[in-house]
């Protein structure tokens, strides 16, 4: 594993793994938050999950850097539709001549017609924001989209890549196994492991219940998925490789397990309920953290996820609304 680290944010932030598999960073809000993939194979590349339309420069020259051009990329792959994962999408699909986009069958009417998924992102973030952070979403054009149902699979060059539909976090979400490596992407149903809680080797991970489709049973049955594939490792959008996947599965199942029953319990709060569920977020991050043994202060501990915390707030909000 090769660490590029860039001190301008015009030059990108890159981890080059074996298998030819490399993550770069996105841009997206702080370092090392949000991480597309890269994969190359011979002379043909894919990109995985594409960030926001700001993420297309970094791409594009870690691309050059490693001898790569545009045309050179055969499929954008999404792992879901949440715009820190697609927004960039109708943007490097005109920056990639080549390419076509693959999206879960549910996301791809949005990636055509993005209206919808903007109005989403609105509701959760407000109109400014959306558009700060996202900029104009492009849609796609409906010939260059192949749907990526379960056990579909394309080939990179001759490399294949599975489809896995993994619901829980949302419904239109995929993980993909690349065969050549056995290690798996999963996008986000198998939870946030920022590199600033790494301690001796160790990862720190927790699941993510944010807007607007946490289901916990079928998130169990997603991260049960995973598992029976054995990979040695797994790709997560935030942040990039983990490994020692068992175990951190069976902290997955725990942790989905506690933000049902926080939900749960904070159903009928009334008005109460949004600030309630934030701060049962806040103890169960950091009673895990504790448990782990991360010698980080809360505040810091809080200060890393304090985005998924609201996040992970409102998604509940979301499930125990969908209950009524």
């Amino acid at each position: 594993m090769r660490l590029s680290r860039s001190p301008s944010a015009t030059v990108p932030q890159v981890i080059d793994y074996e298998h030819g598999i490399s993550a770069i960073d996105s841009g997206y809000h702080r370092p090392m938050l949000d991480a597309i993939h890269l994969m190359v194979e011979g002379d043909r590349a894919a990109v995985i999950d594409t960030g926001t339309n700001h993420s297309v420069p970094l791409v594009l020259e870690a691309m050059r850097e490693k001898g790569l051009r545009p045309e050179q990329v055969d499929y954008v792959i999404l792992t879901h539709i949440h715009l820190d994962h697609a927004g960039g999408a109708g943007l490097f699909m005109r920056e990639f001549p080549n390419a076509r986009l693959t999206v879960h069958p549910r996301g791809a009417r949005h990636m055509a017609d993005p209206d919808r998924l903007i109005a989403a992102t609105v509701a959760v973030y407000g109109e400014e924001p959306t558009r700060r952070m996202y900029g104009e979403i492009l849609p796609v054009p409906a010939e260059r989209i192949l749907e990526t149902p379960h056990a579909a699979s394309i080939r990179l060059n001759g490399r294949e890549l599975q489809f896995l539909d993994t619901p829980g976090h949302a419904r239109h979400h995929v993980a993909v196994l690349d065969t050549r490596s056995g290690q798996v992407f999963a996008g986000d149903v198998f939870g946030l492991s920022y590199r600033e809680m790494d301690q001796e080797g160790r990862q720190f991970i927790v699941p993510t219940t944010s807007p607007a489709q946490f289901d916990p049973e079928p998130y169990h049955r997603s991260i049960d998925l995973i598992l029976r594939l054995e990979p040695e490792a797994v790709y997560v959008t935030h942040y990039s490789r983990i490994r020692d996947i068992q175990a951190k599965g069976e902290v997955l199942h725990r942790l989905v397990d506690a933000h049902a029953e926080l939900g749960l319990r904070e159903k009928d709060a009334g008005a109460a309920r949004r600030g309630r569920l934030r701060e049962g977020v806040k103890r169960i991050f950091l009673e895990e953290a504790r448990r782990w043994g991360s010698q980080l202060p809360d505040a810091r501990v809080l200060d890393i996820y304090s985005n998924d915390v609201e996040l992970n707030a409102q998604g509940l909000g979301f499930w125990l609304d969908s209950l009524q």
